[in-house]
């Protein structure tokens, strides 16, 4: 038997998610985040739970983007609001959520990582969603807008519009990191000590105030799904989708604008 690719643990009123496909650079499948959005749907139900920490296996990667053939396998429109879905899921969550990150948080990786309350990270790590150079798609607007409220405006639209990475240091400099360390899980653990030993109350409304601003000013405009559609039916996907699995540098040629 191969072993899960998501592993969970609970002790002491804290839950440990691991991604654990290391040899994928823990890409998101399907079933990861299907798992994912159950324990989200039953932590709102469970007040004995304080911090929800999410980290990824192997020392490489956090997270690097989405498994492709599962956009291939779907609607791919219906499937990346399907994550966007679970994506709101995880921030409404009334625990704190950390995101432990230790080398690449890129695409769905990063965007789980800002709907997070709290990220801290090695000083290797690297940011972004370098799909302007990889597969020609487009994020959602609400994913792109809380990637904005986190690491501000300025450095989103530079990641989504060249393709660059951003490295832990400006990441830090800009904010979108609480802590920068060498010893992550020593980190970790001081920050959940902090977290448990202080007031739930206090957590728990903090929370509900700052999630009411920020989804009021993250909603999808009118036309995102259309927009989307638009994206994933376009040749720049197609060929996206084409180069990545014949691990070729893709050639975008489609100028449309919707």
């Amino acid at each position: 038997m191969s072993d899960p690719e998501l592993l969970v643990t609970s002790a002491d009123g804290v839950v440990t998610v691991v991604f654990n496909r290391p040899r994928r650079h823990n890409a998101f499948t399907k079933a990861m985040y299907t798992e994912l959005r159950e324990l989200c749907v039953d932590l709102q139900q469970r007040p004995d739970i304080r911090v929800l920490v999410l980290r990824g296996a192997g020392g490489r990667a956090f997270a690097a983007g989405n498994e492709i053939s599962d956009f291939l396998e779907a609607d791919a429109v219906a499937y990346e609001e399907w994550i966007r879905e679970l994506l709101a899921l995880l921030f409404q969550v009334p625990q704190v959520t950390v995101a432990a990150i230790d080398g690449v948080c890129v695409g769905g990786g990063l965007a789980v990582a800002t709907h997070c309350d709290i990220r801290i990270a090695t000083p290797e790590s690297r940011f972004g969603y370098p799909i302007a150079k990889t597969l020609g798609n487009a994020l959602a607007a609400p994913v792109v807008h809380r990637c904005a409220a986190v690491f501000g405006e300025s450095l989103t639209r530079t990641m989504l519009l060249t393709g660059r990475l951003v490295g832990a240091e400006r990441a830090f400099s800009v904010g979108a990191l609480t802590e920068l360390t060498e010893d992550l899980n020593g980190s970790i653990d001081e920050l959940v000590d902090e977290i448990v030993g202080a007031s739930a109350i206090t957590q728990r409304a903090t929370k509900r105030q700052l999630n009411a601003r920020a989804v009021e000013q993250e909603a999808a405009p009118d036309f995102d799904e259309e927009l989307l559609r638009s994206v994933y039916t376009g040749d720049d996907f197609a060929e996206g989708v084409r180069a990545f699995l014949a691990k070729e540098k893709p050639s975008f040629t489609d100028s449309r604008v919707s």
